[in-house]
């Protein structure tokens, strides 16, 4: 039996709380976008098979190992760019995971996602792969240990308009990810409460209302400047407000007329802008740098099985 599953990317905003001092840690803000994508299928066999090399063959074997299964064999049909801040990482590890229980007969579990390694400190990427559209997740308590934390609840969830885009800008160069992207969490985490206030106020007066009641304007502006904020926290870390790659599109987009509202996908350099599907078109062909056109996704993962 052969199993496919198919997942979007997502796009990554920030955190409301980096300091804890709302008692919660992180909080991520993020969106499921209908391209680029994953798409991979397994089928049950006895140890581990891949088309697709060593990273994907290390998924499948994490995957049967947390699963205590006898093996997959895996084929990549389409995948997500890796680190560039499309959150490659979840959204990979989680379509594997699914395909190969698939394929074996089990369920898949958060914890087991959890226990490859994803999904901990922001619960954005799991959220998008399980159901899609605007997603913001619940945190962590701030006294919970790091290895005691889950993969953080849904707190809040909207399908967007199908007639908003996103135009996503992939220049070339990769975003901070693995030990480096650990080392500079540690460093910012507990700084600049004030920065925080700030997020939150661009949360609840425009992004939140903005993804409610459809209002691009309110959703595009709120999420570039909640975008901005997270990056003063992390200027230190990536040189700038923006990966430097990012900074000059997110500067050239912001300044377009149809364009709500730009920004840098969590460590870049993935630049997205916010626009209409009448736009979306022109706002691309102005971009330097593979570009796709997305669509909000607000279905999540597909699953296939034989009929």
């Amino acid at each position: 039996m052969t199993v496919t599953v198919e997942t979007p990317a997502r796009l990554h905003f920030g955190f409301l709380d980096l300091s804890g001092e709302t008692g919660r840690l992180f909080c991520g803000v993020g969106i499921g976008i209908d391209r680029p994508r994953a798409v991979v299928e397994a089928e049950k066999t006895d140890g581990v098979e891949t088309d697709a090399g060593g990273y994907f063959e290390e998924l499948v074997r994490e995957a049967v190992d947390v699963l205590g299964v006898g093996g997959a064999r895996l084929s990549v049909k389409d995948s997500v760019p890796r680190h560039v801040g499309l959150g490659s990482g979840t959204q990979h590890a989680s379509a594997v995971l699914e395909a190969v229980a698939g394929a074996n007969g089990v369920e898949a579990k958060r914890r087991h996602v959890r226990e490859m390694g994803r999904g901990v400190r922001s619960g954005v990427g799991r959220a998008v792969f399980e159901g899609g559209g605007f997603v913001v997740d619940a945190g962590h308590p701030v006294d919970a240990d790091r290895g005691e934390r889950r993969i953080p609840s849904v707190a809040v969830r909207h399908d967007l308009p199908s007639d908003w885009r996103f135009v996503v800008a992939v220049p070339d160069g990769a975003g901070a990810h693995g030990e480096a992207e650990e080392r500079s969490m540690r460093r910012v985490v507990g700084d600049e409460a004030g920065i925080g206030d700030a997020v939150r106020r661009e949360f609840v007066g425009r992004v939140l209302p903005g993804a409610a009641e459809g209002d691009i304007d309110a959703f595009g502006a709120g999420v570039a400047e909640v975008d901005r904020l997270n990056g003063e926290r992390y200027a230190d870390e990536q040189d700038g407000v923006y990966h430097r790659k990012s900074e000059p599109l997110v500067e050239r987009l912001s300044d377009r007329d149809d364009v709500a509202g730009a920004g840098q996908s969590s460590w870049g350099p993935s630049v997205y802008a916010v626009t209409t599907a009448e736009d979306a078109e022109d706002v691309a062909n102005s971009i330097d740098a593979e570009s796709y056109v997305a669509c909000p996704d607000n279905r999540g993962a597909r699953v296939s099985l034989p009929s």
